[in-house]
């Protein structure tokens, strides 16, 4: 029997291994990880994160070809396969700090990885790594007298939608060193997935194209998302459509208040980091713009909210519906909620926030001075506004005309994600403002 084995149980690992233990059921799976709790809760029937479907994959699988330890050095040591998926935020001290890439615990694993293994081993880059990461990896993993080979294998995985994905991959991107065993650790991997993802999406390539290509995909994603709230900006000033203007031109992405999660401005900091690196100071502006562009974003929804209110929101109750950056999911690191929300509160507002999946713990871990609703109807009762920052579905069918019989009047909503109505909330006496479309009188 094969086996694998993942070291760290966040988002990125534990999802990727519960539907490679589902599909390889000849293939024992150990996802380990230093911190007893977040084992703990792995193996309980309350799993540390959500992710739609992955309790029902993980209820299948674990203590069958899924394990989850604390024990790392004997489950690295007995696989044929270990997968690296750490944090690599970006560092706040030293060399390159505010932009740089801290790949500590990813060396400490290594390390590790290099002292206790007996056998060859395929080591697997699964986490958003500088490029050229692989061959630092290899110095340190010959330091030893070992045997090993070092392959490429990020993940696309969009928050949301994460095991679904992971089941219908649009792609699976390998890279490996193009020699007699690179090719053969790539091939490796490349069978397992085979076991459920067709053999034409699978892409292969060298080690450090693999690694390119994930900061790749989050800034080109980052760029569209602040290319069309850039537009939006000239839309609301002329009274065009962003979302017209957008499928006009094959542009998917909608306007809103920003992009957000943990790993897109992460990435997008690591890039400006690499081109300065090397010397390339417009292509790292370039970079350094679609993150001003964001963060531009999110101050111009506050600042349309304290414009609206008569230029000041002090003492005034403001309701923030969502936390997490997007939706199906209870991330909410670096969600543009609660930039959202450090802006209002720095104004004097009394904010109160709700979301249906982000505990309390996590949304005032991300932000002070805020309270946190059981439901959307309490945290509007008596509000002057209601902002919208998170696309649940939850919040389309809520009972607005409840919603307005509650707050003061006049009752601003601000939508920041194109979920509502506008019309309809219109006609009930709502003001709205969404981003990106033609401007309500109130705010021109």
């Amino acid at each position: 029997m094969v086996k694998l084995c993942c070291i760290g149980a966040g988002y990125e690992g534990a999802r990727s291994m519960a539907v490679i233990a589902l599909k390889c059921p000849s293939v024992d799976v150990a996802v380990v990880d230093a911190n007893p709790a977040l084992i703990s809760a792995w193996n309980s029937d309350h799993l540390p994160i959500f992710s739609p479907a992955l309790a029902a994959f993980v209820r299948l699988c674990r203590n069958r070809n899924l394990h989850f330890s604390c024990d790392v050095s004997r489950h690295v040591s007995e696989a044929d396969i270990v997968f690296l998926s750490l944090t690599t935020p970006t560092k706040t001290s030293g060399l390159g700090a505010g932009h740089a890439s801290d790949l500590s615990s990813f060396e400490t694993a290594v390390r590790l990885i290099s002292r206790v293994s007996s056998s060859h081993k395929i080591v697997v880059e699964r986490s958003t790594v500088p490029v050229k990461t692989a061959s630092a990896i290899e110095i340190i993993l010959s330091q030893d007298g070992g045997s090993f080979d070092v392959v490429s294998n990020p993940e696309f995985i969009p928050e949301g939608s994460a095991m679904a994905d992971l089941l219908t991959p649009a792609r699976v991107l390998i890279g490996g060193r193009d020699t007699a065993r690179g090719r053969a650790a790539v091939q490796a991997l490349k069978n397992l997935y085979l076991n459920w993802v067709p053999a034409e999406k699978i892409i292969t390539t060298d080690l450090f194209s693999a690694e390119l290509a994930k900061i790749a995909s989050n800034a080109f994603l980052a760029q569209r998302v602040s290319s069309i709230n850039a537009m939006a900006a000239l839309c609301e000033a002329t009274g065009a459509d962003a979302g017209q203007v957008a499928a006009a031109v094959g542009l998917g992405d909608r306007a809103g208040v920003g992009f957000g999660g943990p790993c897109l401005k992460k990435d997008l900091l690591g890039l400006v980091y690499l081109c300065e690196r090397h010397g390339l100071r417009e292509a790292a502006e370039y970079w350094r713009q679609v993150i001003a562009m964001n963060e531009h974003q999110k101050s111009r929804f506050v600042r349309r909210v304290v414009s609206a209110l008569f230029n000041t929101v002090e003492g005034k109750r403001v309701a923030v519906l969502g936390f997490a950056f997007k939706k199906d999911t209870d991330e909410a690191r670096g969600s543009p909620a609660a930039s959202v929300c450090e802006g209002l509160v720095a104004e004097g507002a009394a904010v109160a926030v709700y979301d249906p999946l982000v505990a309390e713990e996590q949304i005032l871990a991300e932000v002070a001075g805020v309270e946190v609703k059981e439901d959307a109807y309490e945290a509007a009762r008596g509000a002057h506004a209601v902002c919208v920052l998170t696309e649940w579905d939850e919040f389309r069918g809520l009972d607005y005309r409840r919603i307005f019989e509650g707050m003061m009047k006049p009752a601003f909503v601000f939508d920041g994600r194109n979920v509502v109505d506008a019309e309809e909330l219109g006609r009930i006496g709502f003001v709205v403002y969404v981003v990106g479309k033609p401007l309500h009188p109130w705010f021109r």
